[in-house]
Order: C-alpha cells, then sequence, then structure tokens
C-alpha cells in the first residue's frame, strides 16, 4: 500500500514475536541452520556501524564452502527482528536442496527515525538528518561479509530482497549496482510513479529530500526506477521478481487508485521487463500488505531465483570475435591436420581488407601461419551453413546464394544453392551454384567425402529430382570433387520438409530434419516432427527413414556417424535437448534427452574416441552456471548414451541462436582431441570487445569438462 502516516512501528512490528533471534553475538543451535548478529562499520555513516541479524546454513561451522548471500531489507518503522521469520522457510528450501546452502544478512535501517527508503539522503534538516544509507549498505556491508563469512565476492552469489519500504529499496539497490547484485525479490515495493500520492510516508522522513526540504519531486524522480532502467548495462543482467497482494491498502481518493500497490507493481513489472538487461516476473498472491503474502512470496522468489545463485562466474566466450559493426552470422568451423582452423560466417561489411559486395557475403578464415581471408559475393545475400577440412588441407563451404555467386546465373533472384572448394592456400578452385529457376533452394548442411567431393542437404521449393511433393522437399545431394552433381534426391511429403543437418560412411549417407506431415516411409507424430533418414552413399536411393518426437513442434538439427558406426542426431523434442543413435539399417540404439525447465536444443554433434559423441546446442535454463539469455550448451555422451558432462557457458545476452531462436551453432573435432564450437552471439567476450549487432565466436572446448579451454 502507500505506506499512509497512520501506520507505525508498533503495527509493522507486531510480528516479529514469532521470529528466531538469538541474544546479540549469540548463535541460535536449534535444527537447521543458525542465527546469530553482527555489526559492519561504516564509513559512509561516519564511522557508525550498520546492525545486522546473520542467518548461517545448517554445518556453516563445519563446513569450507563458499555461499551466495541474500540480503534482505526490512520495511519502514520494523527491525530486523523481522526477517528472522523466514529462517524455517530457508531451511526447508535448502534441507529439500531446491536452492543452495545460502548466507542471510538482515541489516538494521534505524536512520531517519526508520524511514529511510534506503537512499542516500541529501536532507539537511536536524530532526531527521541524512545519512548515506545506499552506500553504507552496498558497499561498506557488502564489503564486512565479504571478508567476515566465507562468501563469493562476485554479484553472481548476491541476492538482494525486501518488503514494502525494504522492496522499494531492493529495487533500488539492485538497479542502481548491477556489479553488486545479480537478483532481487521486491515484494509489495512502495514505489510509485510519477510521485508518490499525498498521503505516502515516503514524503515524510527526509529520504528523498534536498536541503531543508524533506521532499523533493526532483530528488525522487532521479531515484526511482524509470529513471534507473534505461541506464542499465545489459551486460550486467538482474533477475527481478515482484510480488503484491490482491488485497493491498486501496486509496480512499479515486485520484490515487494509481498509486495502489497491486497496481504500482503490474506497473513496475511492465516496465522492468522491457529492459534488455532485466528478466522480471510477477506474483499476485492472496492476502494484503503483511507476512500472509510475504512469506509464501519469499519462499516462491527463492525456489526462482535461488538456484541461479552462484559462487563461482559463468564461463563467456573467448576473445576474440569475428565479424563487423554490421550484423553477422555464424556459418561453421572446420580443424585441419596441422592445427589450423577455417572459420566460416556471413558478414554484412568488409572483413581482412576483402571487398564486401553487399548486403551478406560469405567469408571464410583461415587462422595459424599463413592464414588467409576469403570473402565470396554478390550484391544480394549469401549465407554459409558449413565448413569441412579435405586431406589436402583445402576446405569445402556450402550456403545458398541470391545472386551469381558462380557466375554463370546472370539475372538470378532466387535462392540457390551452392557448395565452394577452396585449397589450403585460400584460391578458389570452383564455385557449384544449382537450384530451380525462380524457386528457393537453400543448403543447410556439409559432409566432405574421402575422395574431395561432398555431401550436402538442405530444401527446395522447386523440382529438381521429380515433382515437388509439398510446400518445400528436402534435398540430399553428392557432389564430385570436381564439383559436379552426381546425383539429387528430392524427400518429401505435403507439408514442409526441410534437412539440416548430413553425415556418410563408406556405405551410407545420413540425413537429419524436420517435416510438418507424413514423410514416405515414416509416420507424422503432431505438429513439426524431427526425422533421420539414410540414403545409399553410391546413388542416393533412400534406405530408411524414421520421425523423433510427439504431438508439439520437434527438429533435429544435425547428424554425424560415430567411432562406433553408429548415425547419431541431435535436436529438440519437446523443449528438450535430445539425441538418438541409430545403426547403420536404422534401427535405434539409444537415446538422451536433457532437460531444464526452459527451452534446451541441440544444434549439432561431432564424434569423439570410444564410439562417444559431443553435442554443442543452446539452453535457457541452468544445466551448469547461468550466462544471461541464451547460453552455449555443451554436452559429452558415451558410446551408449550416457552422460558424462555438461555445461553451459555465454555472455549476457543471447548466444548460439538467431532473432528468431533458431539454433545458429556448429562444431568440429580436431586432431588433438578438441571441439571447436561457433556460434551466433549477440555479447561481448571475456577481455574484449563486440563490433556489434551480432558476431561469430569461436571456442575450443575440452571434452571433459565441456568449457572452452
Amino acid at each position: 500500500m502507500p505506506l499512509p502516516r497512520w501506520i507505525g512501528a508498533a503495527a509493522l512490528t507486531a510480528l516479529a514475536a514469532f521470529t528466531l533471534l538469538a541474544p546479540p553475538g549469540e548463535t541460535d543451535t536449534r535444527a537447521g541452520g543458525t542465527l546469530t548478529t553482527g555489526s559492519a562499520p561504516s564509513p559512509a555513516l561516519g564511522g557508525e556501524a550498520v546492525a545486522y541479524t546473520a542467518y548461517l546454513p545448517a554445518g556453516y561451522d563445519r563446513g569450507k564452502d563458499r555461499h551466495p548471500v541474500l540480503y534482505l531489507l526490512h520495511g519502514r518503522g520494523d527491525t530486523m527482528q523481522a526477517w528472522t521469520r523466514v529462517k524455517t522457510v530457508l531451511d526447508d528450501l535448502i534441507g529439500s536442496r531446491r536452492i543452495p546452502p545460502v548466507i542471510a544478512i538482515m541489516p538494521d535501517a534505524p536512520w531517519s527515525d526508520r524511514g529511510s527508503w534506503y537512499t542516500d539522503s541529501r536532507y539537511t534538516g536536524s530532526d531527521l538528518p541524512g545519512r548515506k544509507v545506499e552506500t553504507a549498505l552496498a558497499h561498506d556491508l557488502v564489503g564486512h561479509v565479504d571478508a567476515t563469512y566465507r562468501t563469493a565476492p562476485i554479484r553472481e552469489a548476491r541476492l538482494v530482497g525486501g518488503y514494502s519500504m525494504g522492496g522499494a529499496g531492493a529495487l533500488r539497490l539492485a538497479l542502481a549496482h548491477q556489479d553488486v547484485f545479480s537478483a532481487a525479490a521486491v515484494l509489495s515495493p512502495a514505489v510509485y510513479t510519477p510521485l508518490p500520492p499525498g498521503d505516502s510516508s515516503a514524503r515524510d522522513y527526509g529520504a528523498f529530500g534536498q536541503g531543508a526540504e524533506k521532499f523533493s519531486d526532483d530528488v525522487y524522480r532521479e531515484l526511482n526506477y524509470p529513471a534507473l532502467l534505461p541506464e542499465l548495462d545489459p551486460d550486467l543482467p538482474v533477475r527481478l521478481f515482484v510480488a503484491v497482494g490482491d488485497d493491498e491498502y486501496a486509496n480512499p481518493d479515486p485520484a490515487d487508485a494509481r498509486h495502489d500497490l497491486d497496481f504500482e507493481s503490474a506497473a513496475l513489472y511492465n516496465a522492468a521487463r522491457r529492459s534488455p538487461a532485466v528478466s522480471a516476473q510477477l506474483r499476485v498472491l492472496d492476502g494484503g500488505h503483511d507476512w500472509t503474502v510475504w512469506t509464501p512470496a519469499f519462499e516462491q522468489a527463492m525456489a526462482e531465483l535461488g538456484p541461479g545463485l552462484s559462487v563461482t562466474p559463468p564461463a563467456g566466450l573467448p576473445a576474440p570475435l569475428h565479424g563487423t559493426a554490421a550484423g553477422d552470422w555464424a556459418g561453421g568451423v572446420a580443424a585441419h591436420a596441422d592445427g589450423s582452423r577455417t572459420l566460416g560466417y556471413a558478414a554484412g561489411g568488409p572483413v581482412g581488407g576483402q571487398q564486401h559486395a553487399g548486403r551478406l557475403d560469405a567469408v571464410l578464415t583461415r587462422t595459424g601461419a599463413g592464414g588467409w581471408t576469403r570473402q565470396l559475393g554478390t550484391a544480394a545475400d549469401e549465407r554459409l551453413y558449413g565448413v569441412a577440412a579435405l586431406p589436402d588441407g583445402g576446405v569445402l563451404a556450402a550456403g545458398h546464394t541470391k545472386g551469381d555467386l558462380d557466375g554463370r546465373h546472370p539475372g538470378n533472384a532466387a535462392d540457390d544453392a551452392f557448395v565452394a572448394r577452396l585449397g589450403p592456400d585460400g584460391a578458389v578452385r570452383w564455385i557449384t551454384q544449382f537450384g530451380a529457376p525462380d524457386a528457393a533452394d537453400r543448403l543447410y548442411g556439409l559432409a566432405a567425402a574421402p575422395d574431395g567431393g561432398a555431401y550436402v542437404a538442405g530444401y527446395t521449393k522447386g523440382s529438381l529430382d521429380g515433382r515437388n511433393a509439398g510446400d518445400k522437399d528436402a534435398l540430399v545431394a553428392r557432389l564430385t570433387p570436381a564439383g559436379e552433381l552426381a546425383w539429387l534426391r528430392q524427400y518429401g511429403g505435403p507439408g514442409e520438409d526441410k534437412a539440416y543437418g548430413v553425415a556418410a560412411d563408406a556405405a551410407n549417407v545420413y540425413v537429419a530434419g524436420s517435416a510438418t506431415a507424413a514423410l514416405p516411409g515414416a509416420s507424422a507424430l503432431g505438429g513439426l516432427d524431427g526425422w533421420l533418414a539414410a540414403f545409399a552413399a553410391g546413388d542416393g536411393g533412400r534406405a530408411w527413414a524414421t520421425t523423433a518426437g510427439g504431438a508439439g513442434d520437434d527438429r533435429l538439427n544435425a547428424v554425424t556417424v560415430s567411432t562406433g558406426g553408429l548415425a547419431v542426431a541431435t535436436g529438440a523434442v519437446a523443449g528438450d535437448a535430445y539425441t538418438a543413435a541409430y545403426t547403420a539399417r536404422g534401427k535405434q540404439r539409444w537415446t538422451h534427452t536433457l532437460a531444464t525447465p526452459a527451452a534446451d536444443e541441440g544444434a549439432a554433434v561431432v564424434p569423439l574416441p570410444g564410439g562417444e559423441v559431443e553435442v554443442a546446442g543452446h539452453t535457457r535454463g541452468r544445466v551448469g552456471v547461468q550466462a544471461g539469455g541464451a547460453d552455449v550448451l555443451t554436452l559429452r555422451l558415451d558410446a551408449r548414451g550416457r552422460q558424462r558432462a555438461a555445461a553451459q557457458f555465454g555472455t549476457a545476452r543471447d548466444d548460439a541462436v538467431d532473432p528468431f531462436a533458431e539454433p545458429n551453432l556448429f562444431a568440429a573435432a580436431t586432431p588433438s582431441g578438441q571441439v571447436l564450437v561457433t556460434g551466433l552471439t549477440y555479447g561481448a567476450p571475456q577481455g574484449g570487445a563486440a563490433p556489434g549487432n551480432g558476431d561469430v565466436f569461436l571456442a575450443a572446448v575440452a571434452p571433459e569438462t565441456g568449457l572452452p579451454s
């Protein structure tokens, strides 16, 4: 509610009789965690100490582990005793492993007659002398806690929460001190926009004062969240949980109904969720401005935010990023026997002194001694969707073009498939462009053939191998070492069918993709289905096909042949990362699903020694330490599909996905046993800068950990 003047300390502290507070300096030894008291010297307060109650998780005195920290701010007129009532909630959450063992610090805020609003007050009146409470808590108290307890001095290990005035304080601290706190639990926050109503106690205590005035409109606007949100750094993301009761105080003045706290909480949520630096959630609970709301709201907030707290910082992307100041897209990576690498991507500008032909060009960059860059393009768009190493040190690249890339398609205005072969020195040996006139043809998958030729997969809207069966048909083709089409097969049903991945052994070519209706030789499961099919390497005859998924939208994005001879495909089923292995005759050997409450998807898979595979993809959930929006996901599976390792890394922004939430990620195994992962990122690498507007990262991942090495 708007905290009218008639609510005093007695009303707000009456519930403290139920708290479990030990005498000053002593420890409560009852079951679960313990409560103790302490004080933090504060230079910001002129040497005055900040008194606090600390909750220490069970076994803290016997352990050595470091713990995340919650900073819990009480309401106006209340004391540090108020938050001690959540001890049993913390005990239960930790005991049931819903959150990691945490330390909770509950500071006392006696300043400004317990109406400080946790700000650095500029009021100079002698009745309520202003104090730098915000600085005292965000810097002095946090520094003291890190020096006194086994914590981790990183933002990912800190959450600030509060109710009523404390909710406003928690919001202020989280948004104004992104480098200190990564999450905030904001319960019934006493925040008002654009200004507090006339009967709000926010006007009475000098928290938003200036000089002799106890309240200044300008100061309030400066400190309030609408002024903070546009200035937030998206590379320091804040997770925000807002909760309020549905029986909050209703202001009797209809003109001030806008300031009822249920209304204000919804306004806060809707403003915060539009910030690229904030991920926000809102809960409306049954109850009013009291602990019948704050206790369950705190439990829900901790269940949502607590698992994301970590004493280990997230693993980031290695520098440098590749690309231009314009938009760029990942296009593949190849590892060569001499240790060099070839990175492919689509660039919106010139790269390495090469000429930019227009819009998006296909770019190939070789690292190492004698490295080179080749930019292939027309005035239209070119996209790369695969790079593969050849035995002679050369490289293949595949994708699609809307122009005349090979010089033999003047006037082309529709997407055509293309495959290019470059020598070890980067010289273009040949470019083969093909497709149906006036119909879209695209390649999304590429695999090198032992003789220097290529297998490619994608889709066509035309009729390249008989009549088109539907909207789009999947295609798979074999190119000779000279770049000639040896055979092309069109595979589709009445719906939209696409092929995304291709792999081959001596006998079979395996193709993975998606379909919206039944495919020949396979059943429709509902929605979008993933599918895997085998074609004869010699002539492209289809041997078998199978589908994967359920009633929802599912897809298979990539396939490889393991060192044990299995065709292993990966993608997403029911929103989870899904991987399955099949024999050469189409018998399923094993499946593996990695699931978090958020979206997870496999995008690439590469073989490892001993029949193991490494899957790379993306997740918006928590597999390891969450970095931001969509993170890169790595998953190591043994020859029987059992999980050996799983990890995630990335930036505070989206990685490995494009603006349409589709994967933009590729992987390749190196001769030394590492896995190269490349993809699109909208963030910045560790220790480096981002060219901007979407760039391409390249990371070498150790299969043992799944993290960049």
